[in-house]
């Protein structure tokens, strides 16, 4: 086994650690498969009738792939555990390069796939899939609405409301490191973070829930997260989102509503209808088709619907069979961090922490180290 304490290997680990940021430094997938504000309101003055237009900019991942063949060659998986988490890295920096190369042709469903999975893809040690999980919702939902059990709670807060709660919850717990909160005007969802930064989408509305689910899911999770990994200055990589970490970071941030109890169940619903629509999507539904689907979810509410529908449609084929599965890991991810955690429960008095990681590592992307 190769001796981490030398300085020789530590020069090389390091070394790879910074060619792999470097190589996943211009990869951007949301920015890179953003809709222009104008597909919108052409779409409704279309009455909503029409498959939207959407053009993207062309990306070359030829500079990318050849960084990670030069990290390869100094990447030993067969020596190490570290080793085989940098390949593991290197692998999933490589699917997102050649997602980016392929957008709007079929061939960026195969490497979102790779990226984030599917509706019907099972966990490696469970047989549950997050169209199951899914499923599982709806049908508990439903049960509540038999029951005439209102689920929803009403949408009080403005974005200036809410940007001040979370301004005070995170402030004395971050202090130097506080994220900046930014009110914009246009956004993919009600709010975004990165480790500087929480954006929040001014013309949102928000529950007394909603602010406790954004101080846990976005600030606690995402960016605390973020802010660790770019303090690991060795190792830079670890502060670097990539499709490898995504599922993680977003099934850590459900799972931290789960157990603030800001997870409500119509959060949950909307999170299975994602993934129903994007197995819709994958079967052949096109554009209009899964907008459609969404109206009927959410009682009418075109502004959402076509929000809802973008997310599936984004860099992919507008009249189906080739969606963005990234919607996917928010319930993928929530079963792979919850079997992990069960896994370190039910083996830790067997096994070391590092041993029961290891056997999780495929579930959740954990760098393995003592």
């Amino acid at each position: 086994m190769t001796d981490l304490k030398t300085e020789k290997e530590q020069e090389r680990i390091c070394s790879v650690a910074n060619l792999l940021k470097q190589a996943n430094k211009p990869i951007r997938i949301l920015g890179a498969i953003a809709w222009n504000p104008q597909i919108k309101a052409d779409f409704f003055a279309h009455q909503a009738q029409k498959l939207p237009e959407v053009e993207y900019s062309s990306f070359d991942d030829s500079p990318i792939i050849e960084i990670i063949r030069e990290a390869r060659k100094h990447i030993f998986p067969i020596s190490s555990r570290v080793d085989m988490w940098l390949e593991t890295q290197a692998n999933a920096i490589e699917v997102g390069a050649r997602m980016l190369a392929n957008v709007g042709k079929p061939s960026f469903f195969t490497f979102c796939r790779q990226a984030y999975g599917e509706p019907t893809t099972r966990l490696r040690y469970d047989d549950q899939t997050p169209l199951q999980l899914a499923e599982s919702v709806r049908d508990r939902v439903a049960r509540l609405n038999y029951l005439k059990i209102d689920i929803d709670s009403p949408k009080i807060y403005s974005s200036e409301d809410i940007s001040h709660k979370i301004e005070t919850a995170i402030n004395p717990h971050f202090g130097e490191d506080a994220p900046q909160i930014t009110i914009v005007d246009e956004l993919s969802a009600n709010a975004l973070a990165t480790s500087k930064q929480i954006r929040i989408r001014r013309d949102a509305r928000f529950t007394e829930q909603d602010g406790i689910q954004l101080i846990n899911h976005e600030a606690f999770i995402h960016v605390l997260t973020s802010i660790n990994g770019k303090k690991q200055t060795k190792l830079p990589i670890l502060g670097e989102g990539h499709v490898g970490t995504t599922a993680t970071q977003e099934g850590l941030a459900v799972f931290a509503e789960v157990i603030s109890h800001s997870m409500e169940l119509n959060r949950f619903q909307r999170l299975a209808d994602r993934v129903f629509a994007i197995q819709m999507a994958i079967e052949g539904a096109d554009f209009l088709q899964v907008y459609h689907y969404f109206l009927e979810r959410t009682q009418g509410n075109e502004d959402q619907s076509f929000e809802s529908a973008r997310r599936v449609f984004r860099g992919d084929i507008i009249t189906g069979g080739a969606p963005f599965t990234k919607d996917v890991v928010y319930l993928f991810g929530l079963l792979r961090v919850g079997g992990a955690i069960n896994a370190i429960g039910r083996y830790s008095h067997y096994y070391s922490s590092s041993q029961v990681m290891l056997f999780s590592r495929r579930k959740v992307s954990i760098a393995p180290f003592n």
